[in-house]
C-alpha cells in the first residue's frame, strides 16, 4: 500500500509540528522561569491600624521563620511609615492630602468601629493589657529582622509626601520593584 500525496503532506505537516514543539520545549528547558525562593512579598495599601498590625505580624513572623520579607507601601499605606506632617513647600492640593491623612503610625484609625479614634485607643489598650507588641514595636522588630521596606515613589509623588516626612532607612521604588520581589516569592499578599 502506498501513501497518497495528500497523506504524505499530512504526515510531513505533523512531523514539522512535532519538530517545532521539540524546539520550543528545548528553549523553555534552557531558560526556566525564575525560581521560587523562601520569600514573602507584601503590598501594604491600607492605612488602617488593624490591617497594619496584621501586616506587621505577618512580616515579623515570616522574617523570624527565616523568610526574606519585602513590604511595598503604597497609597494610604504610606501613613504607616510616616513620622510627621509637613505643609511647607506643598501646593494646596498636597496640603489638603497632608491635612486629611494620618501623620504617623500612631495616628492610624481602625477600619471598623473607629468611633472618631476611640476604637484605635481601645485596641492599643487591649494590646498593652495583654502584652501584645504595639504597632511601633512591631515596625521596629521588622526593621531589626531585616524586612525590606519600599515606599512607592508614584504614590509618594501623587500625595505630595516628602522624604523628610518618612521614617529613615526606607527604599523607594515602583511597581517593578514590587513585582521583582513577588515573582520570586512563595507568598504574595495585598493588605
Amino acid at each position: 500500500m502506498t501513501l497518497s500525496t495528500l497523506e504524505q503532506t499530512d504526515i510531513q505537516a505533523l512531523l514539522d509540528r512535532i519538530a517545532a514543539l521539540e524546539n520550543r520545549l528545548a528553549s523553555l528547558e534552557a531558560a526556566p522561569a525564575q525560581t521560587i525562593e523562601d520569600r514573602v512579598a507584601m503590598v501594604v495599601f491600607s492605612g488602617d491600624l488593624d490591617k497594619t498590625i496584621a501586616a506587621l505580624i505577618i512580616a515579623t513572623g515570616a522574617a523570624a521563620m527565616g523568610l526574606e520579607v519585602s513590604m511595598f507601601f503604597t497609597f494610604w499605606g504610606l501613613s504607616v511609615v510616616k513620622k510627621q506632617k509637613l505643609f511647607t513647600g506643598k501646593n494646596p492640593l498636597e496640603q489638603g492630602f497632608t491635612a486629611m491623612l494620618p501623620g504617623s503610625l500612631g495616628q492610624l484609625g481602625l477600619s471598623q468601629m473607629n468611633f472618631f479614634g476611640a476604637g484605635a485607643k481601645i485596641i492599643r489598650k487591649l494590646m498593652r493589657d495583654r502584652n501584645v507588641s504595639s504597632p511601633e514595636e512591631l515596625l521596629a522588630l521588622a526593621r531589626e529582622l531585616g524586612v525590606r521596606m519600599v515606599v512607592c515613589d508614584m504614590s509618594r509623588e501623587l500625595l505630595g509626601i516628602h522624604d523628610s516626612e518618612l521614617i529613615d532607612g526606607l527604599e523607594t521604588g515602583g511597581v517593578a520593584t514590587f513585582l521583582g520581589d513577588a515573582a520570586r516569592a512563595k507568598v504574595t499578599l495585598f493588605i
